[in-house]
């Protein structure tokens, strides 16, 4: 029920499994068996506080090679020697990387500055292949800045609904997010299960996306 992943960044990480985790093979879904030592795999994680480790929801067997990159939370900006701190999405591992006038600074359909680029956002970057990690970012993809609101179409992929927590299977990029609940609405509490399509509009709040409206589209199978 646990595997270490040699995590891009530096470090290793120890990640638990359980019934609870989906895991997949060019899209179909299998079973632990079929995770091989060696192989490159894309994981979906959070923090299980109550077992303190680091807990996948989903794993993706096989993922090809690519080019180098890397995805997580901005923590330092530094406009003046064009610099930036990067706190890895999986192991929580800094990043520390430079920006140069070819990088190419994204945040959804315009290409912007580096002042664009604010402590508390989530980023994609694509490193240069010949300086990978901590050398020169040569794309930087903005998903999300502080206050941004979002809107999830989806199946639930995992509901706690103790801890306010629920994740989904977003149709418009076919990415899993974690999304955390205030307080659940009567009227889609009883429907709310893993598998229950919704619709979610969410705040990005830095660190997490914190649901505003909850709407149920299509009930479990």
């Amino acid at each position: 029920d646990k595997m270490t992943v040699k995590v891009f960044g530096g470090g290793r990480w120890k990640i638990g499994f359980d019934e609870r985790t989906h895991i997949f093979r060019n899209g179909a879904e299998t079973t632990q068996l079929a995770i091989k030592k060696g192989e490159r795999v894309s994981v979906d994680t959070m923090l299980d506080k109550s077992h303190h480790e680091v807990f996948a929801r989903n794993i993706r067997l096989g993922i090809p090679e690519s080019p180098a990159d890397v995805e997580g939370q901005i923590t330092e900006v530094n406009p003046e020697h064009r610099t930036l701190v990067l706190r890895d999405q999986i192991g929580a591992s800094p990043v520390r990387f430079s920006v140069s006038g070819d990088t190419r600074i994204i945040h959804g359909t315009r290409t912007v500055s580096i002042n664009d680029l604010r402590p508390g956002s989530l980023v994609h970057v694509q490193f240069s292949p010949d300086r990978p990690n901590r050398g020169l970012a040569r794309e930087i993809n903005i998903i999300a800045a502080p206050g941004s609101s979002f809107t999830f179409v989806g199946k639930i992929t995992f509901l706690d609904m103790h801890r306010g927590l629920l994740a989904l299977q977003n149709v418009t990029d076919d990415k899993n997010y974690e999304i955390h609940v205030n307080q659940i609405p009567a009227d889609v509490k009883d429907g709310l299960a893993v598998g229950t399509e919704v619709r979610i509009v969410a705040t990005f709040e830095g660190p997490k996306y914190t649901a505003q409206t909850i709407a149920l589209t299509k009930p479990a199978e």
